[in-house]
């Protein structure tokens, strides 16, 4: 009687660990990419059109976003203010700056102000965040299009 040996007819499969750790990578990596600006943006606020609006040279240093709508609300962090109980909060960013180790005076104010918001209630925002310690400003409007 012939003896043969039997062979072990296994498909090889490969390891699969580091393509699903090149994966995981590559999620991370494309994480770390994408722009988190919209989540400062307010659906609520049309900005206004501007043939002068361009877009920012390099990003801003410690950026706080304040929207304001055409009715005079204010919106910070998501949170609806009005112009009187503003303040509060604007100190407490404040500290919360110095508490992390930055200068309030270096971080950037940017104002997102509806198309039909007044602008004497801008100029009144403004004067707020420099009463408490905020030095940098920049208004954002829509580009005009060509």
């Amino acid at each position: 009687m012939k003896y043969t040996k039997r062979r072990n007819l296994d498909l090889a499969e490969g390891d699969m660990t580091p393509m699903i750790d090149m994966t995981f990578q590559l999620i991370a990596f494309f994480m770390v990419l994408i722009n988190f600006t919209e989540a400062d943006q307010d659906e609520r606020v049309r900005l206004p059109i501007s043939e002068l609006a361009k877009p920012p040279m390099a990003p801003l240093d410690n950026p706080l976003t304040l929207n304001l709508d055409p009715d005079g609300n204010i919106y910070l962090a998501g949170q609806q203010y009005q112009l009187p109980t503003l303040e509060n909060q604007l100190q407490r960013e404040r500290e919360l700056m110095r508490n992390q180790g930055e200068d309030p005076a270096e971080a950037t104010i940017i104002i997102r102000a509806d198309e039909g918001a007044k602008t004497g209630v801008v100029q009144e925002l403004i004067t707020q965040c420099q009463g408490v310690g905020f030095e940098k400003f920049a208004l954002r409007a829509k580009e005009e299009e060509r």
